[in-house]
């Protein structure tokens, strides 16, 4: 992982975004951002419902409610993909805010998950179970309090083919930013799209100083 906005000696983050305004931290619906359109979605996303098995793995499928031992007291949901591409990238952005420690208590039990699940597990979905290959550290960006970044391989309902996710997590103070990008195929992305991740940032960071 890179180091740290702070560890590297760049000025400290702004302070958050005040309470209840998550909501203007979070990349505004309909925003293009290169090829990628965010929309705005009220309601957790139909994957925040889906479990691990081992329950220790549920860091990297959703840090809804319940997912580890502090929940968020507010959240915000964003989707961003490519309208043109009925099987391209689609990247779900969620912001969630925690009471005292509880945000990088969250990113301590990412990052435990990250390497006792690395072997794989199952995740539980409504009407079927997928098979976790294996979850692998990439590249995080050096942003925030913390990041944690990890390449993902699913094997598909089917049991026939190996898909590619990739999650990106960055702790700032008391939020998480949390990058989700899945692509409907079996090509390997490579990661979160960079621009997806920069943009979020600024937003957050500008409205957490007031300037947005």
């Amino acid at each position: 992982m890179l180091p740290s906005r702070a560890r590297a000696g760049a000025a400290p983050d702004p302070a958050p975004p005040a309470p209840g305004g998550l909501d203007a931290a979070a990349l505004a619906d309909g925003r293009r951002v290169g090829p990628y359109t965010v929309r705005r979605t009220d309601d957790p996303p139909f994957s925040e419902t889906y479990t691990a098995d081992p329950a220790s793995c549920q860091p990297l499928v959703s840090l809804a409610a319940g997912a580890t031992a502090h929940d968020p007291v507010a959240e915000v949901h964003r989707q961003a993909d490519i309208p043109e591409e009925t099987a391209g990238i689609g990247v779900l952005v969620q912001l969630r805010r925690y009471e005292g420690d509880g945000a990088a208590a969250v990113l301590r039990d990412l990052a435990a998950a990250g390497e006792s699940c690395a072997a794989g597990f199952t995740e539980v979905r409504t009407v079927a179970r997928a098979k976790v290959l294996a979850v692998e550290p990439a590249e995080a960006p050096a942003l925030g309090d913390e990041a944690k970044a990890f390449r993902i391989t699913v094997q598909d309902v089917k049991g026939r083919l190996k898909l590619y996710e990739y999650l990106t997590v960055v702790r700032s103070g008391a939020t998480t930013l949390s990058f989700r990008a899945e692509y409907l195929g079996t090509k390997d992305i490579g990661g979160v799209p960079r621009e997806i991740v920069d943009a979020q940032w600024k937003q957050f960071t500008d409205a957490g100083s007031g300037s947005a």
